[in-house]
């Protein structure tokens, strides 16, 4: 089975097609060196990556888009062998500022277009320039969001050429369906991202995006740090699963690489995180080799319904 990225692609519904691996690069910026995530896309694109997931929330941006164009330059790639992700923060809802939100990423990137556009959360914040705005007593400020004007603008965007295709993160299906049902709808979303893996598979929403024809795309496909401010540790960590590391054993790959397995297997994208050059390398050797349908079974059977990521928010 060949080993490049492009033989294993997923059609989206809009005729555009998604690398079925790509590399995440969540980064908390007090805690990231400068300079980490450029690397580790310049890696990920000399190991075969094609499909890199990014937001403007992740201030990272610059450094993406400065890899994809030092790779352009080298003649590794082409613009269009890359499939970049962007998302629409929170802060940003109201119809007005979707566009300008989007030039603003383009502009970052030094790009003309996103492959794929999403809006992040279902739910608003207040609009303005703090990303996480609160109150006198450290509370959020919400904002009243109306999902089908956002999509509308999106739309437009989509329109405009300044993303092929478009979709939504952390959807449920009732909040799918206010956009599917919405009157005079042009584009219905592509795909959903939302938390995805072995102890989390998401069954009954995986099977209602694929009715209608919408990808899953995976985050935290391999679980998560253990980062007590934003994650669920009382959960236990996914790699030490004897079943994942026992079917690993067997085909001389790791649990990591096992658990990727499953999901693409599945139909579903994962976009695992890492800047560390070797596990970069290490994920992507997941096209070489296949899980039995008894296997499948068997780690479909871990499932115990955990987020690791809980969005308290």
């Amino acid at each position: 089975m060949s080993l490049t990225a492009e033989s294993h692609r997923i059609p989206l519904s809009d005729g555009n097609s998604i690398p079925l691996l790509g590399l995440g690069t969540y980064a908390d910026p007090q805690k990231t060196p400068k300079g980490t995530c450029l690397e580790a896309v310049k890696i990920a694109i000399d190991a075969g990556y094609r499909h890199i997931d990014g937001a403007f929330v992740y201030y990272n941006e610059h450094e993406v888009g400065q890899a994809i164009r030092e790779k352009i330059a080298e003649g590794k790639i082409k613009r269009e062998d890359i499939f970049y992700c962007g998302k629409l923060w929170n802060t940003c809802h109201p119809p007005e500022l979707v566009r300008p939100t989007l030039e603003k990423t383009l502009k970052i990137l030094q790009l003309d277009y996103v492959d794929l556009y999403i809006i992040e959360l279902p739910m608003a914040f207040k609009p303005g320039d703090a990303l996480y705005p609160k109150d006198e007593n450290g509370k959020f400020i919400y904002h009243e969001t109306d999902l089908c004007a956002t999509w509308e603008a999106m739309e437009a965007c989509k329109d405009a050429g300044l993303a092929k295709s478009i979709g939504v993160s952390n959807f449920n299906r009732r909040q799918l369906e206010m956009i599917m049902n919405k009157p005079g709808l042009k584009y219905k979303p592509v795909s959903n991202q939302v938390e995805c893996h072995p102890y989390f598979t998401q069954p009954k929403l995986l099977e209602f995006c694929r009715q209608h024809d919408i990808v899953i795309v995976g985050y935290s496909p391999l679980g998560t740090s253990r980062d007590e401010s934003w994650v669920n540790v009382s959960s236990p960590p996914l790699l030490k699963d004897p079943v994942l590391n026992a079917i690993g054993k067997k085909y001389n790959k790791t649990a990591a690489q096992v658990a990727l397995r499953f999901s693409i297997q599945r139909g579903v994208v994962v976009i695992p995180k890492s800047f560390n050059p070797q596990r970069i390398r290490e994920n992507f050797q997941i096209f070489d080799f296949s899980l039995t349908e008894k296997e499948m079974k068997e780690i479909e059977a871990l499932n115990k319904n955990v987020r690791y990521v809980e969005l308290l928010m």
